[in-house]
């Protein structure tokens, strides 16, 4: 068998030129070169395939990609190409975990949507805890609800209710995320506002010019009515809320 780069006769059935080392073509199995180089394909789908875990898989049909790649190319070297082994890792990682991140893509949003619905109603829960402090008020102070220029100092100075109920967790501020109807009284109809979502402030009042939606992903805002329920005002109906008694 001649080798094709120096001629040199080789034994039937060498790999490798003896002269020379040159892979001889025709035999049944390709052997590597002594100076065979790893692929920088499969270098690279190897390390696609690493990053995809940290990606939520983004880099996975790449690293596949990659990896094919660096296969067709490795089988065509005739032993001057080596990495096998990161290539197939490369696509079988990604191809085996390609269930997990399609479940992972369906799940996220519902996820992140159970999210938002356990903040409102922590929100909702803090102005219920509200309310109550402010019949309390009510009762102790021949029915008047606190002044509204001052309504979360005298809670606080006056209750047992801390600082962290003032708070929607949802907003990126504090240290209030709630505003007082001044217009509403304890004895106002019941579907009047008393309190409401604003941004961040503090003994703030007002109407719906202070209102906010921007706490709950602009769906909607949580709202304390005088009859003290609260309800999720969603963005569409916050125009009908009612603020006077008129």
């Amino acid at each position: 068998m001649y080798c094709q780069k120096c001629g040199t006769e080789n034994p039937e059935g060498a790999q490798l030129c003896q002269s020379c080392n040159w892979v001889l073509a025709g035999t049944s199995t390709v052997a590597l070169s002594p100076d065979a180089k790893t692929s920088g394909l499969a270098i690279t789908a190897l390390v696609l395939m690493i990053l995809s875990f940290f990606t939520f898989f983004l880099t996975a049909i790449p690293a596949i990609i990659f990896g094919i790649i660096a296969l067709v190319k490795i089988e065509k070297s005739g032993g001057r190409l080596k990495g096998k082994g990161l290539a197939i890792a490369g696509i079988a990682a990604p191809a085996a975990l390609a269930p997990f991140a399609l479940l992972m893509g369906i799940l996220m949003p519902a996820l992140f949507r159970v999210r938002c619905l356990a903040q409102r109603i922590v929100c909702n829960t803090n102005l219920k805890q509200i309310s109550v402090t402010m019949q309390l008020y009510a009762q102790d102070n021949d029915d008047n609800y606190p002044t509204a220029s001052k309504w979360c100092d005298l809670l606080i100075e006056n209750y047992d209710i801390g600082e962290q109920t003032f708070r929607c967790k949802t907003a990126s501020e504090g240290p209030c995320n709630y505003a007082m109807n001044p217009n509403c009284a304890p004895d106002s109809p019941g579907d009047v506002v008393l309190l409401f979502e604003s941004r961040a402030g503090w003994n703030q009042s007002g109407g719906p010019e202070l209102l906010t939606i921007e706490n709950h992903q602009g769906d909607g805002c949580n709202v304390l009515f005088n009859d003290g329920h609260v309800n999720f005002i969603k963005s569409e109906d916050v125009n009908d809320l009612k603020w006077t008694t008129e």
